[in-house]
């Protein structure tokens, strides 16, 4: 098979909706993400694994700020390489661990990606990308008033802090990723997104989006497959309400047209239908849209959202 695929690892993979954030939780998580990656290595399966870093940006800055005035805050865009380091070395050796519990090799490697923004990105102008952890109404308002931080209410409840969001234009380490996941070395890259850089490389203070970056990474790298892993069954029309409905297959233009009505939040899913609609519309293959916790069906398109031409 041999088939080459971007699979994009959300949230959940390192931290679920109500644990604290401990090593213990997110050696557990990571794990059962890298069983999934083993098992789709050895079905033959080339990959390129992404991932988020919102809670754990959110968590270094936090740290950040409550040192001595005195000492000197790192800029997000050093957070960001920080937390590839981190979530990478986490995902890295799980997969080593879950190779060896089968008796077997299979090789990984983290990369260190930037991923080229523009400058005269609207989104410098109106923050939007939750990072961090979730607060209750009263803690946001102290936060804001303290820090001077964005807060915003997020759709799955509570407040976050939300930083500038520029859309991905390039990745920088594409070709690198590209030859060493050819090779069969599972790649763990542009992590939370990458770290963000304007054309003429100046780094900038901002956390690009997760799936957004890995639509285009996948396109530039020619894989065969996008796959988003999440913490839902796929894409459903009126979320959360009593007229819920589950989507199996969407073609690209159904999908856009949705997005553009408004049925797809953007602080939500909005980002991971738009990503993978543009991979579907410019390679014409599939994207899929999936639980984590089902990965191997989802990889194989027999569970998730798969978006088509």
């Amino acid at each position: 098979m041999e088939e080459l695929i971007v699979v994009a690892l959300g949230g959940n993979a390192i931290l679920r909706k109500g644990e604290r954030g401990d090593p213990r939780e997110a050696w557990r998580n990571v794990s059962r993400a890298a069983e999934a990656i083993v098992e789709a290595y050895l079905r033959g399966y080339r990959i390129v694994v992404t991932h988020g870093n919102g809670p754990q940006a959110g968590y270094l800055l936090e740290a950040m700020e409550s040192l001595p005035p005195e000492r000197p805050r790192q800029t997000l865009d050093i957070v960001d390489a920080m937390t590839q380091g981190w979530l990478g070395y986490l995902i890295q050796h799980s997969i080593t661990i879950a190779a060896r519990r089968r008796g077997v090799e299979v090789p990984a490697a983290t990369i260190v990606t930037r991923v080229v923004v523009s400058r005269s990105d609207p989104a410098f102008s109106n923050p939007s990308k939750p990072i961090g952890f979730y607060y209750t109404e009263e803690e946001a308002k102290r936060l804001a008033r303290e820090r001077g931080w964005v807060m915003r209410r997020d759709a799955r409840g509570g407040y976050r802090r939300v930083v500038p969001s520029p859309r991905p234009l390039d990745v920088l380490e594409a070709p690198i990723i590209k030859a060493l996941a050819s090779g069969g070395v599972v790649t763990i890259a542009v992590g939370g997104g990458g770290i963000p850089v304007t054309e003429d490389l100046e780094p900038v203070e901002a956390v690009v989006d997760k799936d957004l970056a890995s639509s285009v990474l996948a396109r530039l790298i020619e894989a065969e497959r996008f796959i988003i892993l999440t913490d839902v069954p796929g894409v459903a029309l009126d979320f959360g309400k009593p007229t819920q409905r589950w989507l199996a297959r969407l073609s690209a233009r159904d999908a856009r047209r949705l997005l553009e009505r408004g049925y797809f939040p953007p602080g939500s899913m909005g980002p991971k239908v738009e990503a993978a609609v543009e991979f579907v519309e410019e390679t014409g293959r599939r994207a899929v849209i999936g639980h984590l916790d089902e990965a191997i069906d989802v990889i194989n398109l027999e569970s998730g959202t798969i978006i088509e031409p």
